[in-house]
């Protein structure tokens, strides 16, 4: 059956490479807006974002994509599919810039690699300083059952660009976990919302199998 997806843009990252992937995989109609009945209209909904957290969340309110994501999961219970800084944004606070109120859609907190009890920077299980910011490929555990990781191996490489990750407060719902000096979480699991740290659009048949994942899923089963 034919999806329609609804790409939420509030300025932030190269929303098109999302939009391809989509449309490779199968989506029949990809939108990249923030037109409120685009995204109404929309069967699924992706909440991507790259850049600073402060100028993020400084336009997701000015165009009020909070309020647009808010109802797509809780009123008109759609699924949605969070990648990279639109994942950051769903936590209660993020260290970046200072420190910043976040949607807290998802209680936790968005911390740097470097902020850790390791010191001033980050080190490997043999103390070997890592680079911040973490790019490049990097396994993820799959740490809980769910219909996106189908077809997708266990410690499958996912492609990763961030300085910051998450943790969020109820661990049971990290989907799959990333290890770079610290254990960080990679996916977020709860109901209609399925939260990626990595980006599945440039991470090659693993990425690809895990959109065409969502555009099947039903999280209602």
């Amino acid at each position: 059956m034919s999806q329609r997806v609804a790409v939420i843009d509030y300025g932030m990252g190269n929303l098109h490479s999302v939009a391809s992937a989509l449309a490779h995989v199968g989506a029949g109609e990809v939108h990249v807006t923030c037109d409120p009945e685009e995204i109404r209209a929309a069967d699924r909904v992706v909440f991507p974002g790259v850049g600073a957290i402060r100028d993020c969340m400084a336009e997701i309110r000015r165009l009020k994509c909070d309020e647009l994501l808010a109802s797509a999961l809780t009123e008109e219970r759609k699924p949605v599919l969070a990648i990279c800084v639109g994942m950051q944004a769903l936590m209660s606070r993020s260290e970046e810039n200072g420190g910043v109120d976040c949607l807290d859609i998802i209680p936790g907190q968005v911390r740097h690699f470097c902020s850790t009890v390791q010191g001033p920077h980050l080190l490997d299980a043999s103390g070997e300083r890592l680079k911040v910011p973490h790019m490049g490929w990097n396994e993820v555990k799959q740490t809980l059952p769910h219909p996106l990781w189908h077809g997708i191996a266990d410690n499958s490489r996912f492609y990763f660009v961030h300085s910051y990750y998450v943790h969020a407060e109820d661990r049971s719902l990290q989907a799959g976990a990333l290890h770079y000096g610290v254990e960080a979480d990679a996916a977020l699991a709860i109901d209609n919302l399925f939260a990626v740290q990595f980006h599945p659009e440039k991470s090659h048949t693993a990425g690809l199998q895990l959109l065409r994942n969502f555009l099947e899923w039903n999280p209602a089963c």
